[in-house]
C-alpha cells in the first residue's frame, strides 16, 4: 500500500503518527548531518528528477525544523534546489496531465511529489520570511547590521528572491493540476497552505513600499489563481477585512490585488462580498479601532478609484454608515459616491435607472454639506470640487450646490471655507454659460428671450386644433335613434302629411339630408317613402317600399354622400391643411428650442446671482480669517477678474491693503495676484501690454482712497524695482500726459500718478522729465485743472528724501533755486487760483506748499511772497466790490486755509528739515575732526577708546538738545511775535473762530478752526492761551465738520504739546458720544492712536470706547473691536482696565442698558485667558458687591462673573468671598448667573472637584431660598445691611447725556466753558474702603494736583518730535 502525503495544519504535525497510509517524518536530523544529506538530494535531483523529494523528505524537512541553527549557506541551497525542483516538475506536469490513461499510482506520485515540494518552498518562504521581519525590527542593533550586511556580501538577500518563488507556484496553479485529485477539485488545505504563506508574506511593513509593485503583482496573480481554483470567496473576503484591520501598510497592496481578481480573474463577486463583509461591522466596533477604521477607508476609497463601476451595486450595503458615528467611514462612502459620479455616471446616454442612481449620490452629498463634522463638510466640498472640474455634475444641480457651498462660507471651520472658496472658483472655470458672467449683462437678453417665448406661447394657444368628424361617424352616432322612430312609425297610418310638392328626386334628397341634421328623422323617413313613391325609376329609390332595411340604407346613402358632394371642396382644402400641419410642426420645433434658451439663461442669470453674492462674502473674509483662507480669497478674485465678473474690482481692490501684511504667504499671493491680472505675458505686441496695463491700473484707481492708492504704489514698486515693467510703459504714459496720445483729463491724472508711483523705484524717471511735468502740469493750464496740477506736485514730491532719514547721509538733500521754473508756476498757480470758487483749489495749494517746503531753498521766503501776494488778489477783490462791507465768503475760506497750511509746513520744516541739516553738518564737522586726530587715537590704549566713545555719545546727545531747544525757541519767540508775516493772519483767524454767528459759512468755519489749529502747533504759548476757545468750538459747534476736524488736529497737538492737552482728556472721550456719525468715527480713530502710542493715560473713560462696541453704525463698532484687540497685545491692558469699565457701565447715571452692557462684557471679557488674571477678576466682583447701590449694578456684576473662564482656583475665590454676595442671591437673575458658573466648572471638572461644586451648589440653593423667605418680612435686616429698598433707586436706562460730560462745568447751567482746574491733591486719611481702579495705578495718581501742574510748558524731546515727523 503506497503512503499519501498529508498536508498537516500544523508544521510539527507530521511527526506525529496520522492515519493508516499517512506520511509521517520519522527523525529530525540533527545539524551536523544536514549538509550531507542536501548534497545527496541535490545529486538524486539531478538524476531522478523532482520525485527524488519522496526519498529525502526527512532530510529536507529536517533543514526547515533547524531553520534558526543551519548556515545561511545552506538555506541558501536549499532554497535553490527547491526553486529548481518546483520548476521542472511544472514543466513534466502537462504532459502527465493530458494522459487519460493514468494510472493510479503515477496519479498518486505526482500528487505526493507535488504536495511535498510545494510544502517544503513554502514553509521555506514563511520561514525566510519571519527571519526578515526579526532583523528589520533588530536593524538598530549593531548585531542587527552585522547580520544584515553580511547576508548582503555573501551574496544572498531573500528580497531578491522572493517574486522568482511567487512566480513559479503560480505556474503550478495555473495548470489542470486538479485532475491530480480524485474528487476533480484540489483539496483546500492544498489552497490554505498556499494562501497562508502569501497572508504572512504581506505582514511584513517592508512590503507596503511603492518599490515593491513587482512584488505586489506576483503575489495578487497568486493568491487570484489560488482563489480561483478553490472558488471559496468567503473566506478571502474575511482574510482581507482581518487584515486590514491589523496591518496599516496593506490597504495600498490589497487594493491592487482586489483590483486584479475584479479584472483578470472576473471574481467580481468578491468585491460585493468584501463590501458586504465591512458593511456588517457596528459603528460602535468601528469607533474603537481608529487605526482599523483608517486602514478601510483607504481600502474603500482607493478601491473605488480603480474599479468604480464594480464598486457601484455595492455601494448601498455601505449606506448605513452615512448616519453612523465614525466620520472617516461617512468620508470614505460619500468619496466612494463621488468617484463613481465622475467616473461611471457622467456619461450623457445614461438609462433611466443609473440617472436615478446618480441622483441618489447627488442627494447624499448635498445632504451632508451640513454635517456635524468638520473633516466630512471640508470631504464633501473637496468631492464636488472633483466633480465640478470633471464637468460631471448635471446642469439642474448648479443652482442647487452653488447655494449649498455659498452657505459654507459662514462656516466656523477654516478649512470648511478654505474648501468652499475652491469650490466656487472650480465652478465659475468650468461653468457651461459663458465665460463673461454678469447678472446685469445676462438679465437684459433674458426678459428679451423670456418676452419672445411668451408670444409663441400665446400664438399656440390662439389657433387651437380642429376636430373632423367624418360622415360615416355621425351616421354611426344617429342610426340607434334613427331605427327607433322607424319602428315606431310601423305602427301608425302611412299617411303623407307632406304639402310640399317635389320637383326632382335630388331636390327631395336635399330636404331629407336638411331633416337628418336638424335630427327630424319622422319627417326624413316620411320624405324617403314619397320619394320611393314618386320616383321608382331613380336609382336611389328603385327598392322595396315595404323593408325598413331598404330605407335606412337610402338614407345612410343620403347622408353620407354630403362628403362626396364636397370632395373638390376637400381637395381644394387639402394643400393649406398640410401646410398649416407643417407650420404647427415649426411652431412647436422653435417653440422647444425657445424654452431651451429662457432656461439656459434663466440658469445663467442664477448662477451668475450666486457668484456675485459670493464675492460680496468672500471680499469680507480677508481680513478675518486665517492666512491659508486669504491666500485662496486672493486666488479666488484673480479666477473671478477672468470671467469679467464686475464685482470683481471690489475684491481686487479689498486685497490691496494686503500688501503691507505680516506674513510674507499673503504679501506674496498679492503680489503675484496683481502680476497675473496686469502683467500677464501675452502674444501681443509691447504697445497693446502697455496700454492694457495702464488702462487696468488706472480703472483700479478711479473713486480709490489715499489708502487704496498708497498701497498700488507698493505694488507697482515692487513691479520696478523688480524690472517687470517694460519701458514702453514708461514712455506710453509720458505720451499721454504731454497729450500726444489723445486722451481724457482723467487717464491724464492717472498717467501722472503712474509715474509718480514708479519713480519710487527709479528717481531718474521723474528728474530726467522735471521740466516737462512743470510745464505741462504747472504752467498756463493749471488753473483750468488743479487736480491735475495737484498730481503733479504730488509726483514730484516722490523724488524728494522726506520719507528716508538723512542719519549717516554725506550729501546734502536735493534742493532747488528760489528762481526755478517750478516755483515760479507754483506762486502763479496758487495766486491765479485763489479768487476762483474752485473747491479743488484747496487740496492743491496745501501740496503745492509742502513742496515749497520739501524741495526749495528759503522756502520762506518763497511762501511768504505767496501769501503776500494772495492777500493782495483778496484785498484788490474787496476793494472792487460796490459794497465795501462784504466779500465772498469763499476768498476768506481761501486765505485763511492758505495761511493754516504754511504755517504747519514751516514747523514740519524747522522740526524735520531745518534739524535734520544741522545733524547732518554737525555730524561731518565731527568726521572731519576725528580723521584730523587719526594718528593720535591709534596711539590710545583701548580702555581710553571706548571711555573716548561714550564721552562722544552724550556729547552728540546734548548737541541734539541744544538743537531742538534752539528750534522750540524760534516757534515760540519769534515764528508768531508782531514782526513775522503769519502773526498778521492771526487777528482774522480768531475774529472767525470767536464769532461763529457771524461767519456761518460751514467751509470758513472749518478753514478758520484749522488754520487756528495749525497755528496752535507752532508755540506753546500760543497753543497754551487759546486751547479754552479750540475746546469750545469742540464742544458747542453745530457744525460735524468742525468738531472732526477739531479731534484730528488735537490728535496733533497732543503729540506736540502732551503736557497741554492732557488736562483736557475728558473731553477727547466725550466725544465719543457725539451725535454725528462722523464725529463719532473721527474721535475713535484719533482715540485709538493717542492710547496705543501712549499719549493718553488709559483710566475709567475708556469705557466710553467700549460703549462703541454696541454702536449702530458698523463700521465704528468694527473700529472699536479693532481698539481693544491691538489693545489687548499690550501686556495686561484690558485686564487692568475691566473693573473700571464695569464700574462706569452699570452706572444708572450714565452706564448703559443691561442687554448691551452684556455684549460689551461678553466681549471684553474674551480678552482674558490667564488663569492668574481670572482669578483676580473674581475675587474683585465679588467683593465689589459689598459696594453695589442698585439691584442693576448685582445682576451686571454677576452676569460678568458669569462669562469668565473658570478654574479651581476660582472656584476657590468665590467661596472665600462668600460673604460678599450671599444676600444678593435672593434676585433671580444674580442666581441664575451663579448657576451658570457652576454649569462651566462642572464641564470637564475632576471627580475630587465634584463633591467641592455639589457643596457650593447646595449653599447656592439654601441662600437664594432663604434670600426669597426674608423678602416678605420688611421688618427684618440682617448684618446691618440695608435692604435695597432703602437705596434710591435710579432707572437703569439710557446713558448720561452728552452735556453732563464735563464735571467742572456744572456751576451754572447757562455758565461759559471754563477752563478745567487741577484739585488739590488728597490727604492720606481716607477711610478704608475698597476701590475698584485698575491694577497699574490708583484713582489719586491720575488727577493733577496744583503743584503738579507745570507752570510753564515742558520744552518737548528731540524724540517726540521726531516721533512727530513724518
Amino acid at each position: 500500500m503506497s503512503l499519501q502525503f498529508s498536508i498537516p495544519l500544523a508544521f510539527k504535525d507530521l511527526l506525529r503518527s496520522g492515519g493508516v497510509g499517512q506520511y509521517v517524518v520519522q527523525e529530525v536530523l540533527p545539524v551536523r548531518q544536514l549538509p550531507a544529506d542536501l548534497s545527496a538530494y541535490k545529486a538524486a535531483l539531478r538524476s531522478q528528477g523532482p520525485k527524488c523529494v519522496l526519498q529525502h523528505f526527512d532530510s529536507l524537512y529536517s533543514i526547515l525544523y533547524q531553520f534558526r541553527s543551519v548556515d545561511v549557506a545552506l538555506k541558501e541551497d536549499l532554497l535553490e534546489l527547491l526553486v529548481k525542483a518546483n520548476s521542472q516538475h511544472a514543466g513534466e506536469l502537462p504532459s502527465v496531465l493530458e494522459d487519460l490513461s493514468l494510472a493510479t499510482a503515477e496519479r498518486n506520485l505526482h500528487l505526493n511529489t507535488l504536495k511535498m515540494n510545494c510544502f517544503l518552498l513554502l514553509h521555506l518562504v514563511e520561514a525566510f520570511e519571519v527571519e526578515t521581519y526579526k532583523a528589520a525590527l533588530g536593524n538598530v542593533e549593531p548585531s542587527g547590521k552585522g547580520k544584515k550586511s553580511r547576508s548582503k556580501v555573501d551574496g544572498f538577500l531573500w528580497e531578491n528572491e522572493r517574486e522568482n518563488v511567487l512566480q513559479i507556484i503560480t505556474h503550478l496553479l495555473q495548470l489542470d493540476i486538479r485532475r491530480l485529485w480524485n474528487m476533480s477539485l484540489i483539496e483546500d488545505e492544498f489552497i490554505s497552505m498556499v494562501t497562508g504563506c502569501c497572508y504572512k508574506m504581506m505582514e511584513n511593513p517592508s512590503i507596503g513600499a511603492l518599490k515593491n509593485k513587482s512584488l505586489w503583482e506576483a503575489l495578487s496573480h497568486l493568491l487570484g489563481v489560488a482563489v480561483k481554483r478553490s472558488n471559496d470567496t468567503l473566506s478571502v473576503s474575511v482574510k482581507v477585512i482581518q487584515l486590514l484591520q491589523h496591518f496599516e501598510h496593506l490597504a495600498p497592496l490589497l487594493v491592487h490585488a482586489v483590483t486584479l481578481w475584479a479584472t483578470e480573474y472576473g471574481m467580481k463577486s468578491l468585491v460585493g462580498e468584501i463590501m458586504r463583509k465591512i458593511g456588517q461591522k457596528s459603528c460602535e466596533g468601528l469607533s474603537r479601532e481608529s487605526s482599523g477604521v483608517k486602514t478601510i477607508c483607504t481600502f474603500i476609497t482607493q478601491l473605488s478609484e480603480r474599479i468604480p463601476a464594480i464598486i457601484m451595486p455595492n455601494i448601498s450595503v455601505l449606506l448605513d454608515y452615512l448616519d453612523g458615528e465614525p466620520y472617516l467611514m461617512r468620508n470614505a462612502v460619500l468619496t466612494v459616491m463621488g468617484e463613481t459620479v465622475v467616473r461611471v455616471l457622467s456619461r450623457d446616454n445614461l438609462d433611466e435607472s443609473e440617472k436615478n442612481t446618480r441622483d441618489s449620490f447627488l442627494d447624499h452629498l448635498q445632504e451632508h454639506v451640513h454635517d456635524v463634522n468638520t473633516f466630512v463638510r471640508s470631504c464633501v466640498l473637496q468631492i464636488f470640487n472633483r466633480i465640478v472640474q470633471e464637468k460631471a455634475l448635471p446642469l439642474s444641480r448648479f443652482q442647487t450646490v452653488v447655494t449649498l457651498v455659498v452657505g459654507r462660507l459662514f462656516d466656523k471651520s477654516v478649512k470648511v471655507c478654505k474648501n468652499a472658496i475652491q469650490v466656487l472658483a472650480s465652478f465659475l472655470a468650468n461653468n457651461p454659460f459663458t465665460c463673461k458672467l454678469s447678472s446685469v449683462d445676462l438679465k437684459a437678453p433674458l426678459e428679451k428671450e423670456t418676452k419672445k417665448l411668451k408670444e409663441l406661447q400665446d400664438k399656440q394657444r390662439e389657433k387651437p386644433p380642429v376636430v373632423i368628424i367624418s360622415a360615416e361617424e355621425e351616421w354611426e352616432a344617429m342610426l340607434p335613434e334613427l331605427q327607433g322612430t322607424l319602428d315606431a312609425l310601423e305602427q301608425e297610418d302611412h299617411e303623407d302629411d307632406s304639402e310640399e310638392e317635389v320637383d326632382s328626386a335630388q331636390q327631395l334628397c336635399q330636404r331629407i339630408l336638411i331633416l337628418l341634421k336638424s335630427t327630424s328623422y319622422k319627417n326624413a323617413i316620411r320624405l324617403v317613402m314619397k320619394g320611393v313613391s314618386l320616383f321608382p325609376e331613380d336609382p336611389l329609390f328603385s327598392v322595396a317600399q315595404e323593408e325598413n332595411a331598404e330605407l335606412t340604407s337610402i338614407l345612410e346613402k343620403i347622408f353620407t354622400a354630403k362628403d362626396k358632394d364636397s370632395e373638390s371642396t376637400n381637395e381644394e382644402q387639402v394643400a393649406p391643411a398640410e401646410a398649416t400641419s407643417e407650420t404647427s410642426d415649426e411652431q412647436k420645433s422653435e417653440l422647444t428650442k425657445q424654452g431651451m434658451l429662457v432656461q439656459y439663461l434663466t440658469d445663467a442669470h442664477h448662477f451668475a446671482v450666486k457668484i456675485e453674492e459670493a464675492i460680496d462674502i468672500i471680499s469680507k473674509m480677508m481680513y478675518e480669517a486665517a492666512s491659508s483662507v486669504v491666500q485662496e480669497v486672493i486666488e479666488f478674485f484673480v479666477t473671478v477678474s477672468q470671467f469679467g465678473v464686475p464685482q470683481a474690482v471690489i475684491g481686487v481692490r479689498r486685497m490691496l491693503p494686503l500688501i503691507w501684511s505680516k506674513e510674507p504667504g499673503v504679501r506674496d499671493a498679492v503680489v503675484n495676484a496683481y502680476r497675473q491680472l496686469y502683467l500677464c505675458a501675452g502674444s501681443e505686441p509691447e504697445r497693446v501690454k502697455a496700454q492694457n496695463l495702464i488702462h487696468n491700473l488706472s480703472l483700479l484707481m478711479v473713486d480709490s482712497s489715499a489708502g487704496m492708492i498708497q498701497s498700488l504704489e507698493e505694488i507697482v514698486l515692487e513691479f520696478v524695482q523688480k524690472g517687470e515693467i517694460r519701458p514702453s510703459v514708461t514712455q506710453l504714459l509720458w505720451e499721454k500726459f504731454t497729450l500726444k496720445v489723445s486722451g481724457s483729463s482723467v487717464e491724464r491724472r492717472a498717467a501722472v500718478l503712474l509715474l509718480g508711483m514708479m519713480s519710487r523705484g527709479q528717481r531718474e524717471i521723474v528728474l530726467s522729465n522735471l521740466e516737462t511735468l512743470v510745464t505741462v502740469g504747472l504752467g498756463q493750464e493749471a488753473p483750468k485743472d488743479y487736480q491735475l496740477a495737484q498730481e503733479v506736485c504730488n509726483c514730484i514730491l516722490k523724488i524728494t528724501d522726506g520719507r528716508k532719514s538723512t542719519l549717516g547721509k554725506k550729501s546734502p538733500p536735493l534742493r532747488l533755486s528760489r528762481d526755478h521754473c517750478l516755483f515760479q508756476n507754483l506762486t502763479e498757480a496758487v495766486v491765479g487760483g485763489i479768487t476762483q470758487q474752485n473747491l479743488h483749489w484747496l487740496t492743491f495749494k496745501e501740496t503745492a506748499i509742502k513742496l515749497v517746503y520739501e524741495l526749495g531753498e528759503e522756502p520762506e521766503e518763497i511762501s511768504a511772497d505767496v501769501l503776500q501776494r494772495c492777500s493782495q488778489r483778496v484785498l484788490q477783490e474787496f476793494n472792487s466790490r460796490e459794497e465795501a462791507s462784504t466779500l465772498p465768503a469763499f476768498l476768506l475760506t481761501h486765505l485763511l486755509s492758505l495761511a493754516g497750511d504754511v504755517a504747519l509746513q514751516l514747523v514740519v520744516y524747522l522740526e524735520c528739515t531745518v534739524s535734520a541739516e544741522l545733524r547732518r553738518r554737525r555730524v561731518l564737522k565731527e568726521e572731519q575732526e576725528a580723521e584730523k586726530l587719526g594718528k593720535n587715537k591709534h596711539r590710545k590704549s583701548k580702555g581710553n577708546e571706548s571711555l573716548e566713545e561714550e564721552d562722544l555719545g552724550l556729547v552728540g546727545a546734548s548737541a541734539d538738545d541744544a538743537e531742538a531747544e534752539l528750534i522750540q525757541r524760534v516757534c515760540d519767540k519769534e515764528l508768531l511775535n508782531g514782526q513775522q508775516y503769519l502773526s498778521a493772519f492771526l487777528p482774522l483767524v480768531l475774529r472767525v473762530c470767536k464769532n461763529t454767528g457771524k461767519y456761518n459759512d460751514p467751509a470758513l468755519c472749518t478753514a478758520a478752526t484749522l488754520a487756528l489749529a495749525k497755528f496752535m502747533m507752532i508755540s506753546s504759548d500760543f497753543c497754551d492761551s487759546h486751547l479754552r476757545l479750540l475746546f469750545t468750538l469742540l464742544e458747542k459747534s453745530p457744525l460735524p465738520g468742525v468738531r472732526s476736524n477739531i479731534m484730528i488736529a488735537l490728535g496733533d497737538l497732543s503729540i506736540r504739546f502732551p503736557n497741554l492737552i492732557e488736562p483736557w482728556t475728558p473731553h477727547l472721550y466725550a466725544r465719543l458720544r457725539d451725535e454725528s456719525r462722523e464725529v463719532r468715527k473721527t474721535s475713535a480713530i484719533v482715540m485709538t492712536h493717542l492710547i496705543l502710542k501712549d499719549m493718553v493715560k488709559v483710566k475709567g473713560q475708556v469705557s466710553e470706547m467700549a460703549a462703541l462696541l454696541i454702536d449702530s453704525d458698523q463700521e465704528i463698532a468694527s473700529l472699536a473691536k479693532n481698539f481693544f484687540t491691538e489693545l489687548s497685545n499690550k501686556g495686561n491692558a484690558v485686564y487692568n482696565l475691566l473693573p473700571d469699565i464695569i464700574s462706569r457701565l452699570s452706572d444708572p447715571d450714565c452706564g448703559v442698558e443691561e442687554e448691551p452692557f452684556h455684549t460689551i462684557m461678553r466681549h471684553l471679557l474674551s480678552y482674558i485667558t490667564k488663569d492668574k488674571q481670572t482669578e483676580s477678576l473674581v475675587e474683585k466682583m465679588c467683593h465689589r458687591f459689598r459696594t453695589a447701590r442698585t439691584e442693576r449694578q448685582w445682576r451686571d456684576l454677576a452676569h460678568c462673573l458669569s462669562l469668565l473662564p473658570f478654574s479651581e482656583k476660582g472656584l476657590g475665590k468665590m467661596q472665600d468671598c462668600f460673604d460678599c454676595y450671599g444676600d444678593k442671591l435672593s434676585d433671580d437673575a444674580v442666581y441664575d448667573s451663579f448657576l451658570t458658573v457652576i454649569g462651566k466648572i462642572r464641564r470637564g471638572a475632576k471627580p475630587e472637584l465634584k463633591t467641592q461644586i455639589d457643596e457650593f451648589e447646595h449653599k447656592l440653593n439654601v441662600c437664594h431660598s432663604k434670600g426669597l423667605e426674608n423678602m416678605d418680612v420688611p421688618g427684618e435686616i440682617q448684618n446691618g445691611d440695608v435692604p435695597p429698598s432703602a437705596v434710591k433707586k435710579n432707572p437703569p436706562g439710557k446713558r448720561r447725556p452728552l452735556k453732563s460730560v464735563n464735571k467742572t462745568s456744572r456751576t451754572t447751567e447757562d455758565s461759559d466753558f471754563q477752563t478745567p482746574k487741577f484739585r488739590a491733591p488728597r490727604k492720606n486719611t481716607r477711610k478704608v474702603t475698597l476701590t475698584f481702579s485698575s491694577d497699574e495705578e490708583s484713582d489719586l495718581e491720575a488727577e493733577l494736583s496744583e503743584a503738579d501742574t507745570p507752570k510753564n510748558p515742558t520744552p518737548i524731546r528731540r524724540t517726540s518730535t521726531r516721533s512727530r515727523a513724518r
